[in-house]
């Protein structure tokens, strides 16, 4: 397979880290060539050009000029959400693929659009929900789906964190009307429906920010989530506590199940089996038998970026391509609606409204 040639867009904060990790691999097997790098910021196109080895000449500061100079297969964008669907146009208009951060736009009409141009154009487009392919949680969805823990009832998910200062989570979380859906819960969510294996069909949500919290919009909330198939989640998201017992990467994820409870901290996975012998099957949380984290030399969006050049290269569609993704971003905004409304949203009829108007 030849490398396939890419853009990135947005050099700031994570695209930094695209082009000092996520890529690097990539291009050590052969998948993907840099062929220019783009950023607002000057000085930010550094990292490309030391990172990536681009040259002065692949460095642009004109999003516009970047895709009528490359010559690429396909564009990473990395920029907030509000600019994806610009930079999107530009890639279709230039017949490339897209591999985009999380989440697809600023909105959920906004998303649906995007899916629809992308659907229209015949290109490909996924994106990187990285949480999702990370390896602890890879690890506890397979334990999940083994046979012998039965039966799935429910899910409990904690993010918590200490970035109540202005700033300490990028200063764009802070000015945002709802930091915490779109750019934490996205993930969370995301992860609760895939491990309960089924479309979330209501969600129930209290968002709001308490007085020490540095952000324009909602840092915090409480989420409860029910499925077709029966299951149900329940998720705490916050940014403004006061210490972080799981901040990000460090989650914590526990699955209630017919003959098995799963939990998952601190990327460390263990399970307690059921015993039908005993009346009361008492357990304390880190003293469980501990379930080997899967091992294998990609994760998370280095993961997902293979994934999708093999997608490219006539391989199978990626779990994360766009119209798949649309659920997520559902949940997230019907969230939001429901914290707004005080009532619970039904996730895909607010899609489905929300496809109408795109």
């Amino acid at each position: 397979m030849k490398p396939y040639r890419a853009i990135i867009v947005g050099i700031g904060g994570m695209g930094a880290v695209w082009c000092r990790r996520i890529l690097p691999p990539n291009i050590a097997d052969g998948l993907v060539t840099p062929v220019a790098a783009v950023d607002v910021n000057p000085e930010r196109l550094t990292i490309a050009r030391d990172a990536l080895g681009l040259t002065d000449d692949q460095l642009f500061t004109d999003p516009a000029l970047a895709f009528d100079r490359a010559r690429a297969d396909f564009a990473i964008i990395v920029t907030t959400p509000d600019r994806h669907e610009e930079i999107l146009d530009l890639a279709l208009a230039h017949d490339m693929d897209i591999l985009s951060e999380k989440p697809i736009a600023h909105t959920l009409a906004a998303s649906c659009r995007i899916a629809d141009k992308v659907r229209r154009a015949g290109r490909k487009m996924g994106v990187t929900m990285s949480h999702r392919f990370d390896q602890d949680k890879t690890t506890l969805r397979r334990a999940l789906r083994e046979p012998a823990t039965g039966q799935l009832d429910y899910l409990v998910c904690r993010f918590t964190c200490d970035c109540r200062t202005f700033g300490s989570w990028g200063r764009f979380r802070h000015e945002m009307p709802d930091a915490l859906m779109v750019e934490g819960a996205v993930h969370h969510l995301d992860i609760l429906a895939d491990l309960a294996g089924a479309p979330c069909e209501t969600i129930y949500a209290r968002t709001w920010n308490p007085p020490w919290g540095e952000f324009a919009g909602h840092s915090q909330a409480l989420v409860s989530m029910d499925f077709p198939n029966g299951v149900r989640a329940l998720y705490e998201g916050a940014k403004t506590n006061a210490v972080a017992l799981n901040p990000w990467e460090q989650e914590y994820i526990r699955a209630e199940c017919e003959h098995r409870t799963l939990i998952m901290d601190r990327r460390r996975v263990e399970r307690f089996d059921h015993d039908p012998s005993k009346a009361w099957n008492p357990g304390r949380e880190g003293e469980g038998a501990e379930i080997p984290l899967i091992q294998q030399p990609k994760w998370a969006n280095t993961w997902l970026t293979e994934l999708f050049v093999r997608w490219l290269d006539g391989g199978p569609p990626m779990e994360t391509e766009v119209e798949a993704n649309l659920q997520s971003v559902a949940i997230v905004f019907a969230g939001i609606e429901s914290s707004r409304t005080g009532s619970p949203v039904r996730v895909q009829d607010f899609l489905d409204e929300a496809r109408g108007e795109s």
